[in-house]
């Protein structure tokens, strides 16, 4: 081993513990950040929805604190507000669930923060929530906590996301479009043959999972076209590609894109699979076909036909069979479970919505919706 060899596994060994120091440090920092935040929400809910401060309270209070703490950011009387509401949407959602029963956890408590002797709720309950729930719980940005409490009113809504946030290293821009897209509602709804034809029942439940019945491809701008011909499939296909990265986020991280048009030779015959991805978790190749019309049952046969070409040709000895989804932008969903049920091959039939499918006076609203949901979250939280 040279030295300079020796050196570099040095300097990566190094810098590997670095980094995973200064991560450590980062979640404890917005673990640390959240409890803040969360008694502060408490104490203000306290005062405030007592009466004991009156109107006004909140924006003089707010306004001495960036006095007294020069530079202070985070403190606004919205951003105040959010705290109170971040409080509020827990407890209440705690103190509803006989599930969350008081467990002694002290992972938010702060007694300096007592509401003028007030001793109501100084902790997150966490009953029957895993040690990876409270993870993914405390991973998360306050940003992102404001995103999902503003948009989500169940609680099986809230930590759906939150998981996803966690586990996926979700930005706030990713979230929301995946709040937009409602994927909670989605994802697992798709029409397929996954149990009927995915021996593994793991791997089965696992692709139910990975797929949604609707996916919300908001970035592109495809105008309809009174025919459904190939070239208007190509102007989508294209559309997706030169996006490639949204699209990834909108059909999930294990998603990997290997190609469009991907080519097949059989008997001297060519086919082009209109997108091609690998799925890391199922460890099988996806081929998407995009269909510019309503579903028709002789869609299935091509894309069938795809897919035995893939496991004959591409496939490796180590993968699982590939997986195709038909994307459409209309499908009857009693056709297509009679339709899928009898092929042989893994697939599912989802549908598309894009910026053409909605009003032209709304579309250049579509970047405020966001700020129109934090607008409306503001509202609520109004003395």
């Amino acid at each position: 081993m040279t030295g300079i060899t020796r050196y570099r596994e040095a300097v990566q060994t190094i810098k590997t513990a670095i980094l995973q120091s200064r991560y450590r440090a980062a979640r404890a920092a917005n673990a640390e950040q959240l409890k803040l935040y969360f008694n502060i929400g408490r104490y203000v809910s306290a005062n405030t929805r007592t009466g004991k401060w009156g109107t006004g309270a909140i924006e003089e209070i707010s306004s001495q604190l960036q006095a007294e703490l020069l530079g202070l950011r985070g403190f606004s009387p919205s951003s105040i507000k959010y705290m109170r509401q971040f409080f509020e949407v827990w407890n209440e959602e705690f103190q509803a669930d006989s599930n969350f029963a008081m467990k002694g956890s002290q992972l938010l408590a702060d007694e300096s923060l007592e509401a003028d002797g007030d001793q109501s709720i100084r902790q997150l309950p966490i009953g029957e929530l895993t040690v990876a729930d409270m993870n993914a719980f405390l991973g998360i940005g306050f940003t992102h906590h404001i995103q999902i409490f503003s948009s989500c009113r169940t609680l099986e809504e809230r930590w759906y996301y939150i998981r996803r946030c966690a586990a996926d290293f979700w930005t706030v821009e990713v979230l929301k479009s995946h709040l937009r897209a409602d994927d909670f509602h989605h994802t697992g709804a798709l029409p397929n043959n996954f149990v009927q034809t995915i021996p593994d029942v793991k791997c089965a439940t696992k692709a139910v999972r990975a797929f949604k019945d609707e996916y919300l491809l908001d970035f592109i701008n495809v105008e309809d076209a009174e025919d459904e011909s190939d070239v208007d499939e190509r102007v989508l296909e294209h559309a997706l590609v030169s996006e490639i990265r949204k699209f990834i986020q909108t059909l999930g991280s294990d998603f990997c894109f290997i190609s469009n048009q991907h080519r097949l030779i059989v008997g001297e015959e060519e086919a082009f699979v209109d997108l091609l991805f690998y799925h890391r978790s199922l460890r099988s190749l996806v081929a998407i076909e995009l269909k510019r019309g309503k579903f028709k049952p002789a869609y299935l046969g091509q894309l069938n036909y795809y897919l035995s070409a893939l496991d004959a040709q591409e496939r490796h000895p180590n993968e699982n069979q590939s997986i195709g989804l038909l994307l459409c932008k209309e499908a009857n969903q009693a056709v297509v479970e009679l339709a899928i049920r009898d092929f042989n091959k893994p697939m599912g039939v989802a549908v598309y919505r894009t910026k053409s499918d909605i009003p032209q006076p709304y579309r250049t609203l579509i970047p405020l919706m966001d700020g129109v949901r934090e607008i409306l979250s503001a509202d609520r939280n109004k003395e």
